[in-house]
């Protein structure tokens, strides 16, 4: 069973310091543990998250539409992305949940994360007004959308792969479901990816078979391009 951590501790990592403290622990409270719980917070915090982010791709990328900017704003506020940032924080050792889900491992389930991450944006709002909340939202998300490359993010990663291996006449891959846990909307997908005639398999992780499927084809695009640099050509 986790050991829940100090919420003040939680927010000196944020760099916000809570004039009403009982906004935090709300934020960090799971429904499995106490009636007033994370959701209300969570439901402000997600619009405070959309507009921060739509607002710093805009200023970031001038040059996309309003299509490819809302289609990279969906890659960065989905539930796997808000999942790794709370994962950075280890928000999960922060979080107040019943014992059902201690026992389940929810401190380590995305979507649990995903919607604690959401609550705390909308905390800090109430505690401290937008400005506040959306300092800590471009804080936390400022090394992720610096490091897009539009050409490449705004093309899925099982795309990607596709085309990779289609212009060097290679069969495609395969994926495989190797692992399916817990019950909606709180499941957990593992899909392999498998190139069986380079000898290249990957897995991974995701709240969705779609989910695991994209990320273990952006590890096996990884892998390819490291081990075979350059302009295509046939194998």
């Amino acid at each position: 069973m986790s050991v829940v951590l100090p919420a003040e501790h939680l927010a000196k990592v944020l760099g916000h310091s809570f004039s009403d403290p009982r906004l935090l622990r709300q934020a960090l409270t799971h429904r499995s543990f106490s009636s007033t719980h994370n959701e209300r917070l969570e439901f402000v915090g997600d619009s405070v998250l959309n507009a921060v982010v739509a607002r710093a791709l805009f200023v970031a990328f001038p040059q996309l539409t309003e299509g490819e900017l809302s289609r990279l704003r969906a890659s960065l506020v989905c539930q796997d992305a808000l999942a790794e940032v709370a994962g950075a924080l280890h928000l999960g050792d922060y979080l107040n949940l019943g014992e059902g889900e201690l026992k389940s491992g929810g401190h380590r389930r995305p979507s649990i994360l995903a919607d604690a991450l959401e609550a705390l944006f909308g905390a800090i709002w109430f505690d401290a007004g937008f400005e506040a909340a959306q300092a800590v939202v471009e804080r936390l998300f400022a090394p992720r959308i610096a490091g897009i490359d539009p050409s490449r993010a705004l093309k899925d990663a099982k795309t990607a792969l596709q085309e990779w291996l289609q212009a060097r006449r290679v069969a495609l891959p395969q994926y495989l479901l190797l692992r399916q846990e817990g019950d909606s909307p709180n499941q957990i997908f593992e899909v392999g990816c498998r190139i069986e005639s380079l000898g290249v398999e990957t897995r991974a992780e995701g709240a969705s078979r779609r989910v695991a499927e994209q990320a273990a084809a952006a590890d096996a695009l990884g892998t390819l391009k490291d081990r075979y640099p350059g302009k295509a050509k046939r194998f």
